[in-house]
């Protein structure tokens, strides 16, 4: 399925800018950043300037209302991942926070001495620094599903470790340094196969 880009720029007002006549803006930081469409940019807007007030610590109408603003969204969220649940949507800022509270809340109180987490050469530091602080908290076992010359995931060798029982697979569902979009559901069926569970870190890199 082709993507028509020129309609997609036109949802990012920020892509409209050129930086010297003649050259609009091509953004390739999302990751770090993430540009804000035009819609959102206006329902934030009409938040702040009719709703704003603090969630779940009120009762005067835009405490209800901004409450039920955020917990609709979640809502939302919740059908269109196809959650269970609406309690199972937890918000964070950015991916790397969600990394780390899963490291520091899941992690902790499931992994133990000996436990393997599988991880790949691929990963941003965010999925990395976690796993290696708690290695040397819990004494956890670290592997890694290596790269071929290719760019690609070794799966042989990921089965090959998925035989010693891990507790976790933790992976990127895209290279930021190589551009790799690897193959997740695969990857997490075998992992759910193994009876581990599996983390993805799902953030992307755009190029618009």
């Amino acid at each position: 399925m082709s993507l028509n880009i020129e309609k997609i720029r036109s949802d990012f007002p920020i892509l409209e800018r050129e930086t010297r006549p003649g050259v609009r803006v091509t953004y390739l930081d999302s990751t770090a950043t993430s540009q804000k469409p035009i819609q959102v940019i206006q329902a934030m807007d009409d938040f702040y300037r009719k709703s704003n007030a603090n969630i779940h610590r009120g009762v005067h109408t835009l405490a209800e209302e901004s409450t039920s603003l955020y917990e609709g969204a979640r809502e939302r969220i919740a059908k269109f991942i196809n959650a269970a649940s609406a309690r199972e949507i937890i918000y964070t800022r950015n991916t790397t926070e969600s990394i780390n509270l899963v490291a520091h809340s899941w992690a902790r109180a499931n992994l133990k001495l000996g436990d393997l987490v599988i991880l790949t050469e691929m990963e941003h530091h965010s999925n990395l620094v976690p796993w290696h602080m708690l290695q040397m908290e819990r004494s956890i076992e670290l592997e890694f599903i290596p790269v071929t010359n290719d760019g690609l995931l070794d799966l042989d060798v990921y089965k090959s470790l998925l035989a010693r029982t891990p507790k976790l697979v933790s992976f990127t569902h895209m290279s930021n340094v190589l551009g790799t979009i690897n193959p997740a559901a695969e990857i997490i069926r075998l992992a759910h196969e193994a009876g581990a569970v599996v983390l993805v870190d799902g953030r992307r890199q755009f190029l618009i």
